[in-house]
């Protein structure tokens, strides 16, 4: 797939509307017995976990980080910070916030939301230990595409073991304005090389779009992930923002994956691949 698609033409090629997610409304219907469905699909998504006090406590946390004071969080700008000379444009070109739950008591409550982490154990079958946090943003018309990838493919989080990501919407992740989308069952392929194109990804060609599922969300709502299912999230072209909260767990007994054990995985180093 050529570089050089426009962001509508890449959000209707690379990705597929008409096929939802099913949720659950509440994190009480999920029990052990739906660990088949998580094992099978590669995720699970609820409706409705956090209350809105919880996910305006969050994004206030957000927004004071980015407009007042970083906390020492670590800010990612699409464009260099002395060309933005407004509040609306400094919030525009931040894409990611990440290094905030010891600095913001708001954002660790829901890092280690007892509801959250239960369902983590149960899928994990272990205590869980919280290894990455951001907060990934979309403004409005045209917030950036993260293309197909699996989350292991990232250093920091290649383990021996795989990782459960938790991905929350703060604002409601809609069809138009870059919820989640996920391959059914692709974690069970293993990891897949990844190449740089627009970001660190997977190869466009030889992404089964026939299989994405779309995973919209109610502000509050969250979906639990494996660490290799493939999955991306298309352009933000709608005049709404998306704003979501992202967590990486996992087990006590997990170790990182050896660099070159890494690279035989995850990279084309070893084989000479071509995308």
């Amino acid at each position: 797939m050529s570089v050089e698609l426009t962001p509508e033409e890449i959000s209707s090629r690379l990705y597929r509307y008409d096929r939802i997610a099913h949720k659950y409304a509440r994190p009480e219907e999920v029990t052990s017995d739906h660990l088949k469905e998580y094992s099978v699909n590669g995720f699970l998504a609820i409706e409705e976990v956090l209350h809105m006090t919880e996910v305006q406590d969050a994004t206030n946390a957000l927004m004071e980080m980015i407009f007042v004071d970083s906390k020492g969080a670590a800010l990612q700008f699409v464009k260099p910070v002395s060309e933005l000379k407004t509040d609306e444009e400094r919030e525009s070109a931040v894409r990611k916030v990440t290094n905030f739950v010891e600095n913001d008591e708001r954002l660790k409550r829901i890092a280690y939301h007892p509801e959250i982490l239960q369902k983590v154990e149960m899928i994990l079958g272990e205590k869980p230990k919280l290894v990455q946090e951001m907060a990934l943003l979309k403004p409005p018309m045209g917030g950036g595409e993260k293309p197909w990838h699996q989350d292991m493919a990232y250093g920091n989080l290649a383990f021996n073991k795989p990782v459960v990501g938790v991905w929350i919407a703060l604002d409601e992740a809609e069809l138009d304005n870059g919820c989640m989308h996920v391959l059914l069952g692709s974690h069970a392929e293993g990891a897949t090389p990844h190449y740089a194109i627009r970001d660190w990804q997977l190869c466009d060609s030889g992404i089964a779009v026939e299989k994405d599922v779309a995973v919209p969300l109610k502000s509050g709502g969250l979906m639990f992930f494996h660490g290799l299912l493939k999955h991306g999230t298309p352009y933000n072209l709608s005049p709404k923002r998306r704003r979501a909260l992202q967590f990486h767990y996992a087990g006590e007994s997990a170790t990182k994956l050896p660099p070159k054990e890494y690279k035989r995985v995850f990279t084309n180093e070893m084989t000479g691949a071509e995308c």
